[in-house]
């Protein structure tokens, strides 16, 4: 067997193992399904193309869940470039399956998460979706475990500032 295939094997595996988690990730993170759909494609069809030099295999995941990350930047920088030159429109509108899964409670909770900058909004999303560590979030981001730790304090604080609750001293 080449290395080629070996790669191609565990990308596979990777995929069907961890698809269904990384696009709800880019879900919270981009607002919709199919857009965190094409997110998570594009990183493992460019790992296919040119897959990524890892001492340790173990490192994949928190390689794909940076490379998802960073596909969810992209596509949020080109949308905010794209929605600078158009008219103001309405936030994405949710699917009707969203709809009727999601109770008005947790919509609030979106819309409140969607209102913090961007970094509070992915330690979030990693921190307490993806339920990773300090250090994997710090992996993830690109981050110190420190900074993320500080990032998580205010980010729990603005949220519930945004969805008026009062923040505990």
């Amino acid at each position: 067997m080449t290395s080629d295939v070996v790669a191609t094997s565990a990308l596979a595996a990777l995929y069907r193992e961890h698809q269904v988690g990384l696009i709800r990730m880019a879900v919270l993170l981009v607002g919709d399904e199919a857009t965190a759909e094409d997110v998570v494609q594009d990183v493992f069809l460019r790992m296919q193309d040119k897959a990524p030099r890892l001492d340790d295999e173990k490192k994949l995941l928190a390689y794909v869940r940076a490379a998802v990350l960073n596909g969810c930047r992209m596509t949020l920088r080109r949308r905010k470039r794209m929605w600078q030159r158009t008219e103001p429109h309405q936030p994405p509108v949710w699917s009707a399956e969203s709809a009727v899964i999601l109770s008005e409670d947790r919509r609030e909770v979106m819309r409140a998460l969607s209102r913090l900058p961007r970094r509070q909004r992915e330690a979030l999303v990693l921190r307490f979706y993806l339920e990773l560590s300090d250090d994997e979030v710090s992996q993830a981001m690109g981050i110190r475990p420190g900074t993320v730790r500080s990032t998580m304090t205010r980010a729990l604080a603005a949220l519930a500032r945004e969805m008026g609750e009062e923040v505990g001293a």
